[in-house]
């Protein structure tokens, strides 16, 4: 069976980055096309639309033999337009079919970006492309293609693949099973499911996902009067809402320890994922932590690198990812506010029930609420994690020898705190299939916040990666 050959491919993955990848990604950041949970009216914005049609147009020039590209449209119960999808089908040889996913919508803004840069400014600084959506994960097109665009280059075979590009996976990925649905047959059966929407822990190696955090999410709202009042007055007699708010998020989660209360929300860890996560703790020393933003003199919640693993892993944390009824500082007088709202997000193990755990949530907030407040938990979206099934020989080999020969050194396996919603579905419809869950979030990438990145290099790296375990595919 004819393989790569691996100088080639890197010399032809770094002229498609730099020549052909490059400056559509540029393009594409350019582009504020939030996800719809975080712009109800993309609709009438349009630049869902003219995302899809830059990665479309760039994806139809592509030189692969027979492929063919569709924009597939579908409405709901009520007409309204749900996010497109990107559907594309390359015919390999052989009975077998590789899925390769990923999406396109972006989250919102976010505050805090360095001078120079911004959501939608694209600026490159040496191995870096900071923006918007470049790195989660507008590059997964563009890759998914390029891999294949690698082999056939070289007439390396490959199977039938199927690559699926949505718009709706920021937002929970809540009209995807619609697609999944309506392009059942004209996916198949898929032995490998390629996805690009994950991270990596270092750029000098190959890691492989192997879990993934589920997410319940919503808007708890806390109203104590009608209207705001002289604090003077009220305060002593009124119950702050704030101090009720606080209150209520102490029955969900510790706030000396950050431990979630709910024992819904838990899982018990499996024995492999323990071992798995020391061996990354010892792998990475203190980059499991040192990696992220910190101001001087913070710590992390442990010094135990192996619990921090797990607790991003295997644990529910919960976080407060919004306000209102807050003033800004230069404008907040002394008044006692009618009310406080917050935006909730908790992180859920794989194997919880994310329903189970939003139920459960919704109860512990809103029973017997303090002083009487008028307390209201709104539940916005519940996913559920995943968990890997465990690696086939042909796909632990391929993984070894594609990071070994593009990255110089075999690849890593850990699990990742975010949610990636079309991993638990597929891993329900196909559960035969093998899963190369990867991406190119890594140390600093700061997905979701300012300043984010995507490391070209590793972008070129991995590009070479998905097309060397593609041939090991039809290979086996």
């Amino acid at each position: 069976m004819k393989t790569l050959e691996p100088s080639r491919a890197r010399a032809s993955a770094e002229a498609l980055w730099s020549r052909d990848i490059l400056p559509q990604l540029v393009e594409y950041i350019r582009i504020p096309n939030r996800s719809p949970a975080f712009d109800p009216q993309w609709v009438e914005a349009g630049h869902m639309e003219r995302a899809v049609a830059l990665i479309e147009r760039w994806c139809r020039a592509r030189p692969l033999r027979g492929l063919t590209v569709e924009v597939v449209r579908l409405t709901d119960e009520h007409g309204n337009a749900r996010t497109p999808v990107i559907f594309m089908e390359v015919p390999g040889d052989g009975p077998d079919t590789v899925l390769l996913y990923g999406h396109l919508d972006k989250q919102p803004e976010m505050v805090g970006w360095r001078e120079g840069l911004g959501p939608w400014t694209p600026v490159v600084e040496g191995d870096r492309l900071y923006g918007r959506g470049g790195a989660d994960d507008g590059y997964a097109a563009f890759a998914s293609l390029g891999a294949l665009e690698l082999l056939q280059e070289q007439g390396v075979p490959h199977a039938r693949c199927v690559v699926l590009i949505e718009a709706c996976e920021e937002s929970g990925s809540y009209d995807l099973p619609y697609y999944i649905s309506h392009l059942s047959r004209r996916i198949g059966e898929p032995s490998l499911v390629v996805c690009l929407d994950s991270g990596c822990a270092t750029y000098d190696t190959l890691w492989l996902t192997t879990s993934l955090r589920g997410l319940v999410a919503g808007n708890l709202r806390v109203e104590v009067l009608t209207e705001g009042v002289h604090s003077g007055d009220a305060s002593g007699i009124v119950p702050s809402s704030f101090r009720v708010l606080r209150e209520l998020l102490a029955r969900v989660d510790d706030p000396g320890t950050g431990e979630v209360r709910l024992s819904e929300a838990h899982t018990e860890i499996p024995g492999g994922r323990v071992a798995q996560a020391r061996a990354a703790a010892e792998a990475l020393g203190d980059a499991v932590w040192s990696k992220f933003p910190w101001t001087p003199g913070v710590r992390p919640v442990t010094e135990d690198r192996a619990e921090l693993v797990l607790n991003r892993t295997w644990r529910p944390a919960l976080s407060v990812t919004g306000v209102e009824g807050l003033p800004p500082l230069a404008s907040a007088g002394n008044v006692l506010r009618p009310f406080t709202a917050v935006k909730l997000s908790l992180r859920i193990p794989p194997r919880v029930d994310p329903e189970r755990a939003s139920e459960a949530l919704k109860r512990a907030l809103e029973r017997d609420p303090p002083y009487g407040a008028r307390v209201t938990f709104e539940p916005e979206k519940a996913g559920p994690g995943w968990d890997s099934p465990p690696l086939a020989p042909w796909l632990e080999r391929a993984l070894s020898h594609a990071s070994e020969t593009y990255f110089g050194a075999g690849f890593g396996a850990l699990g990742e705190g975010g949610t990636i919603p079309f991993m638990g579905m597929l891993g329900e419809k196909f559960p035969q299939a093998q899963f190369l869950i990867t991406g190119l979030l890594g140390p600093g990438s700061n997905a979701h916040g300012p300043n984010e990145f995507l490391h070209l290099p590793t972008g070129q790296r991995l590009t070479c990666c998905v097309a060397s375990v593609l041939a090991a595919h039809r290979g086996r």
